[in-house]
């Protein structure tokens, strides 16, 4: 069996893609998630803006759905990695979300606990996650890795780029959205090439592909033929999840207030501060402040350009998707301060920075 899980980033729907990509590959993934901590979102929320998702397996749910459809993914429970929602809690009342030995621990109980043979870590670099600079995220992927082959495991890290967000959504349905679209061969190119290469590597781990470049030729196929989508479906409604929902996207929670914020002059996107995007997302709804919150799953931000993008002065920015006037208006004004210009054109910053492991 092979998992992977993300450090937390804004916009990182990852999970939503590779998790049913790698099992029609063959390989059975059993995955536990987290929700949303600080300002990343969590696979949990993204997945319970699904009519009917039941995101609470028991153990026997857990192993029933791996043997039945090669493909489980489950939230932390008194059944499953009790000690990730004590980690969760700590870092929550504690403020020490980015402490390396609790994010370490709460993310290694969970890959332990589910069983994997084969993880693969997706750690995240940049304004948008809670590893500011490459060392810090080398440092956090060593721990794990030594962690899980001190059990047994087989372990790789990925550090990806997260100084502006991942794909162009960010907010819950919206992220569902961009991940259906990315399995019919679709969605934005930094997104599917991240997915190819996580999934690439849990292929390439469990051994069932020479290279990692192999292991991606070989995914790119089942996005773009059907068969990822396929196995989304038949994952999604076997956990509860409503299958109309899936075939009508546009059915999904959607917030009352949209509206789309135009370039506030010509130029190159030079930076988006992920953090702060993911900030107005929280203030929209999209996340908690507080642990007793209630998500709002309509809510979010779509970027029509990203680093490097050339606009002209009124063209589609950003379409802002809120549930109040006010708040709408307060992220239109942190969203627009988050992003900076240049008359000369900006190369994008890489998108994977290193593999360890």
């Amino acid at each position: 069996m092979v998992d992977k899980h993300s450090t937390g980033g804004v916009g990182d729907k990852t999970t939503l893609v590779v998790a049913p990509l790698v099992a029609c590959y063959g390989l059975p993934v059993g995955k536990m998630s987290g929700r949303g901590l600080g300002f990343s979102g969590g696979t949990i929320d993204k997945l319970e803006s699904i009519r009917g998702f039941n995101v609470s397996l028991t153990t026997a749910q857990f192993l029933d759905m791996l043997a039945q459809h090669n493909l489980a993914v489950s939230g932390q429970s008194a059944d499953l990695a009790p000690a990730d929602g004590k980690f969760y809690a700590l870092r929550d009342v504690t403020a020490t979300v980015a402490s390396l030995p609790l994010i370490a621990g709460s993310i290694m109980s969970k890959k332990i606990a589910s069983g994997a043979d084969a993880i693969v870590l997706d750690v995240k670099v940049g304004q948008g996650a809670f590893m500011a600079t490459l060392e810090e995220a080398e440092a956090l992927a060593e721990l794990m890795v030594k962690i899980g082959q001190g059990v047994g495991r087989r372990v790789a890290a990925v550090l990806s780029d997260m100084n502006q967000p991942l794909g162009d959504a960010v907010g819950n349905a919206l992220e569902v959205k961009e991940a259906i679209d990315c399995l019919h061969g679709g969605g934005p190119a930094d997104f599917r090439e991240h997915c190819l290469t996580v999934a690439g590597k849990m292929v390439e781990l469990a051994g069932k592909a020479a290279n990692l470049e192999e292991a991606r030729v070989n995914l790119a196929k089942l996005l773009d033929n059907g068969e990822a989508w396929t196995k989304f479906v038949e994952w999604i409604v076997a956990q509860g999840g409503d299958r109309s929902q899936l075939y009508n996207p546009h059915t999904l929670p959607q917030a009352p207030l949209i509206e789309t914020v135009t370039a506030p002059r010509s130029g190159y996107i030079a930076t988006i501060d992920a953090a702060e995007v993911g900030k107005s997302c929280v203030d929209l709804g999209g996340g908690r402040h507080k642990k007793s919150d209630l998500i709002d799953y309509g809510v979010g931000v779509i970027h029509h350009g990203k680093i490097g993008t050339y606009l002209n002065h009124g063209e589609p920015l950003l379409t802002i998707h809120a549930n109040d006037a006010a708040k709408l208006s307060a992220a239109k004004t942190r969203l627009l301060q988050a992003i900076t210009w240049s008359d000369n054109p900006v190369t994008p910053p890489p998108h994977t920075l290193k593999i360890i492991g």
